[in-house]
């Protein structure tokens, strides 16, 4: 198949194994699509979510499909947020933007030191971590912190894009109108607040290998009794385990939006977000909105299932509470008062959300599409008739 001519300027994107419109990867088309007339762009969709790609108008093919398999193969660009599949290898001439889909709290690729998702074994994840990895052309660095983390946790060798991540461009001056039309569209009463619940997964809680399994560590009935006329709660369960819930009982309480297409338009509407492990803290932070860290089992999870790369306990920028009392009235105070401890916020902010000022899509396609040179971080931008010297695997885009 590889043989076949490449097909010029086409790029195909994908998001969560073409579950979704989302992430990076929208991100970076939809600027393209604006800005980049010369190129094809087409999204590569698994079945579940054509109809989401038709209702939008987004040109898509059907993962794995005939035309897939043709097309796929011979596209001049990928652009992904997570690992292919082992047998999708990257063909001689392709250039394959990884933007990845989160600044790393927990340790992840290489730097697991023991890994516990079923079906596999420490040394063969790290063995195809590393062999994903060199198909890459670009890896998209969110910030400063995370350059050195993920080129060695991935083992990816060539040059990282410190950009800010693109898809968090859209929370940067949004527009009432477009909060407002979100919140219509989930039918959010408009008198009441709205509070984002988003956890992850954890890899040893499972019912088969592919097939994780999450529980609340919440009464959600009393959680009702006591918030239901004062907010919603928007459960945005990680895609891993999505599927293993039914809200229905508590559909006048909690919405939810766990396939809701992109979690970026659920940022912009939440008034406080509830989380534990997940990177979304990070992204989140840009908005300037009290966080809170649900972290029951704190402990396991830092000492002998993952692991941490910062001090949580130090840097969150909001309260850590580990029981469902010490949540609720951290609920209480986030929802009235605002930020368990402003300064700190702040300092988290400055040092993770540095480059997050609503042009990190501009900056990776330029770089990548257009094969601008990017300046160092923090040196100041360099005048137009000036030449800047390429410098790998660092690439910073600030001007």
């Amino acid at each position: 198949m590889a043989k076949k001519p490449r097909i010029e300027n086409l790029v195909v994107f994908e998001s969560f194994h073409g579950k979704r419109y989302s992430d990076n990867p929208r991100a970076i088309y939809e600027y393209m699509k604006e800005n980049c007339p010369e190129f094809d762009l087409i999204w590569s969709v698994n079945k579940e979510s054509i109809p989401m790609f038709k209702e939008m108008n987004v040109p898509y093919m059907k993962r794995f499909s005939l035309k897939w398999l043709l097309t796929f193969p011979r596209a001049q660009y990928w652009v992904n947020n997570v690992r292919l599949a082992k047998w999708m290898k990257k063909p001689k001439g392709t250039t394959y933007l990884q933007t990845w889909h989160g600044t790393p709290l927990k340790r992840l690729g290489t730097d697991i030191e023991e890994v516990h998702m079923p079906g596999t074994v420490t040394s063969k994840y790290r063995k195809n971590i590393i062999s994903e990895s060199k198909n890459w052309s670009y890896l998209v660095g969110p910030n400063a912190y995370s350059t050195e983390i993920l080129s060695r946790a991935f083992h990816f060798k060539g040059p990282v894009i410190e950009s800010g991540y693109p898809r968090n461009d859209v929370l940067h001056n949004p527009s009432e109108a477009r909060m407002q039309q979100i919140r219509q569209s989930l039918n959010i009463d408009p008198k009441k607040k709205v509070v984002l619940y988003a956890p992850t997964w954890r890899d040893d809680q499972f019912f088969e290998k592919g097939k994780y399994r999450f529980e609340f560590q919440f009464d959600i009935n009393r959680m009702k009794e006591k918030y239901g006329d004062d907010f919603v709660l928007l459960a945005r369960m990680h895609y891993l385990v999505s599927e293993s819930f039914d809200f229905t009982p508590y559909k006048d309480f909690i919405i939810d939006v766990s396939d809701y297409y992109d979690i970026a338009d659920l940022y912009l509407i939440s008034d406080l977000l509830i989380t534990d492990y997940s990177s979304v803290f990070f992204d989140y932070a840009t908005l300037n909105r009290p966080i809170i860290f649900y972290m029951y089992d704190l402990e396991d999870y830092r000492d002998r299932l993952r692991g941490f790369y910062i001090d949580i306990e130090a840097d969150a920028p909001g309260k850590i509470v580990k029981t469902e009392d010490e949540l609720i009235a951290e609920i209480d105070r986030a929802l009235t008062e605002g930020h368990a401890d402003p300064a700190r916020y702040e300092r988290f902010k400055n040092r993770f959300c540095e480059w997050e000022d609503g042009r990190s899509s501009e900056r990776v396609v330029k770089r990548v599409f257009y094969k601008e040179t990017l300046a160092p971080a923090f040196i100041p931008p360099v005048e137009e008739d000036a030449t800047t010297v390429e410098t790998e695997p660092r690439e910073t885009v600030l001007n």
